[in-house]
Parts: structure tokens; C-alpha cells; sequence
């Protein structure tokens, strides 16, 4: 582990190498698994606030497990996510391509010019997942058997995980945080 601020951040983002696959794995990370995808509380207010424009971006399932559930709930953890459609457990955002890969409605309906909101930051920077403590928060890597082949395609194109999710990492703290990350990561693998 090594600090940036008020951070905490695993050498794994640095050490192991990362690109999503969607070809091999077709997003399974949004349709697999028990639980919706993490949410910040201040992400609540805008899911709720942006549910009418990205609507018709939607999937049928997506729209009524949303307006059965809400825009966001509460896990068993005690912390906010999003929504499942039952019978899939799929995320309520989830769209399909005409290949059947797993995409973002969210991220459809940004692309598109209908918002200005990308996505939740949890889905945006994933496999690196962050959690706040009291004095810090911890950035680390989460390994999921299904991102096995973004792993091997990571390898053989020699992209780190912190290089991959940059834009993410930027999003969620800032210029300044990911240039110092990009010193510590040079120093760390020399």
C-alpha cells in the first residue's frame, strides 16, 4: 500500500495489468453477481433526477424493476446501489447490443448527447473499487474470475490497470491525484 493524500491505494492497480474484453466476457460484470452496482450518495439524487431522459434508453425489464424499486436501493451491506431486474439480475441500466454484449444505458443515453452524467463512478472505474473510511479511502483492485480474459488481454497489451481506468481516476480525484500516481507507479516499477 503507499498514500496519496488522503488515500490509500494498492500496489495491485500498478502491478497487474487490465482491458476490458468485451468480445470474451460480453459485460458480464453488469449482468452477473448478487448485487447492483455501488453507488455515492450524492449518485442517488441524480439517478432519480435523470430516470425520464434516459428512459427511453432503457430496456423494458430496466424501466420496471427502476419504477418498482426506485432509481437506486439499499444493499444488504447499508450502502446505495443499483437496482436488479429480478428474474435476470441483471443491472436495472443494462441495454444489449445487436451482439449481445451487456452495455450501459446510462452510458447510451451520455454518449448521445441526453445527459451529461456518464455513469455511476463505481461502474466508470471498475476492477478498481474504493471504499471511505473515516481519515481515508482505500483504492484497490477487485478480482473477478470473469475479467479473466480483460486480464490476459491487459497483459499482452501491457496496459496497467491504474493506465487503463485513467480517465476514471481523474473523474473520481482529480489531475493532480493521478499525475502523483503516475510518479509513484514509475518509481514502484523501476
Amino acid at each position: 500500500m503507499f498514500q496519496i493524500g488522503k488515500t490509500l491505494i494498492s500496489e495491485d492497480i500498478i502491478e497487474n495489468d487490465f482491458v476490458c474484453n468485451l468480445n470474451a466476457c460480453k459485460g458480464a460484470c453488469c449482468v452477473d453477481g448478487e448485487y447492483g452496482a455501488p453507488l455515492e450518495t450524492s449518485e442517488t439524487k441524480i439517478l432519480e433526477d435523470l430516470f425520464e431522459r434516459v428512459r427511453p434508453f432503457l430496456r423494458k425489464e430496466g424501466i420496471e424493476a427502476i419504477e418498482k424499486l426506485g432509481a437506486f436501493v439499499m444493499g444488504e451491506d447499508g450502502e446505495w446501489e443499483t437496482p436488479l431486474v429480478k428474474k435476470t439480475g441483471a443491472c436495472a441500466y443494462v441495454v444489449y447490443d445487436q451482439k449481445g454484449v451487456a452495455k450501459c444505458g446510462l452510458e447510451k443515453a451520455y454518449d448521445q448527447g441526453a445527459t451529461e452524467w456518464r455513469k455511476p463512478i463505481s461502474c466508470h472505474l471498475y476492477p478498481v473499487r474504493t471504499k471511505r473510511y473515516s481519515e481515508f479511502t482505500a483504492v484497490n483492485y477487485h478480482r473477478w474470475e470473469i475479467c479473466d480474459p480483460a486480464c490476459k488481454l491487459g497483459h499482452d497489451l501491457k496496459v496497467p490497470i491504474y493506465v487503463f481506468v485513467k480517465e476514471a481516476l481523474v473523474r473520481k480525484f482529480g489531475e493532480a491525484w493521478y499525475a502523483e500516481l503516475e510518479k509513484v507507479a514509475k518509481e514502484h516499477t523501476k
